[in-house]
């Protein structure tokens, strides 16, 4: 049986277009809001990514902080998202969902009930942001077993040599940074750049998927559209505080938000 995140990328190469992966942080800004959100952008992203709040989240910049902080305040715990993750999908049990978070959330839990846990609620990947190869090996094969796909990250300074290797052992989707920053910094590498790096990884194996984040907005999503998948979450999270500010509904605005960034890679 193919996997739900491999079959979102076939549709989305059916349509000649990149996968849209959105970013959100679970519980944010209460769990059933979450959950909300979750169903809006679901109309129009192909894959949805659900960040695990962390209180000292090291790769993520001051917008998904914010939405991290807010989840926390509100009570979050892991239990909380597996919920979420399996309320989702009950609305819509064929879209792909991939926790991003730390392994301490794994650690907390034990492995193996983590994956017990991921499998029954609806879990479709994983990406372990301070797990990288080769530490990870052993765990990416528990996660294979359950099939689960384990996201392994890609960066710019990565060696060819490192790349062949991790991009060999890896699953069917990889993540590349597009840059050596924190999540929703500003874009300092240009788009012809970061396609550059793309293609040398997409070359090691052009069967697998790889999608790029960071930096990504309404602005820059239309020059990267060539790649096979592209994440948007700080633009996301940001316009949620936007909207609790402003007294509007996130749930209405970011759904809009979404279904402007799906035009633009038409």
């Amino acid at each position: 049986m193919l996997n739900p995140i491999s079959a979102a990328f076939k549709r989305a190469k059916k349509e000649n277009r990149p996968a849209l992966l959105t970013y959100t942080v679970a519980g944010d800004s209460t769990k059933k809001q979450s959950l909300e959100i979750l169903k809006s952008i679901s109309k129009n992203a192909d894959i949805l990514e659900l960040g695990v709040p962390h209180n000292t989240p090291v790769a993520d910049g001051s917008q998904i902080q914010t939405s991290a902080y807010r989840a926390i305040k509100n009570g979050i715990r892991t239990i909380d998202i597996f919920n979420i993750v399996k309320d989702f999908k009950k609305f819509n049990k064929t879209k792909p969902v991939i926790l991003m978070g730390y392994y301490n959330m794994i650690f907390q839990y034990g492995e193996n009930k983590f994956l017990q846990k991921c499998k029954s609620s609806g879990v479709n990947g994983l990406i372990v942001v301070d797990l990288p190869w080769p530490e990870n090996m052993k765990f990416a094969k528990k996660c294979k077993k359950k099939l689960i796909y384990f996201i392994q990250l890609l960066s710019p300074t990565t060696t060819n040599k490192r790349l062949n290797k991790i991009i060999k052992n890896s699953h069917q989707m990889n993540y590349f940074i597009s840059m050596l920053s924190t999540t929703g910094g500003k874009l300092k590498v240009s788009p012809k750049k970061i396609l550059k790096n793309y293609k040398k990884i997409k070359r090691i194996n052009p069967k697998k998927e790889i999608v790029i984040g960071f930096g990504i907005t309404e602005k820059t999503i239309g020059k990267l559209k060539s790649a096979d998948g592209l994440v948007v979450g700080s633009a996301i999270c940001k316009e949620i505080t936007r909207s609790l500010k402003s007294r509007q509904n996130p749930v209405t605005n970011v759904g809009r938000l979404v279904n402007k960034l799906k035009n633009k890679i038409k």
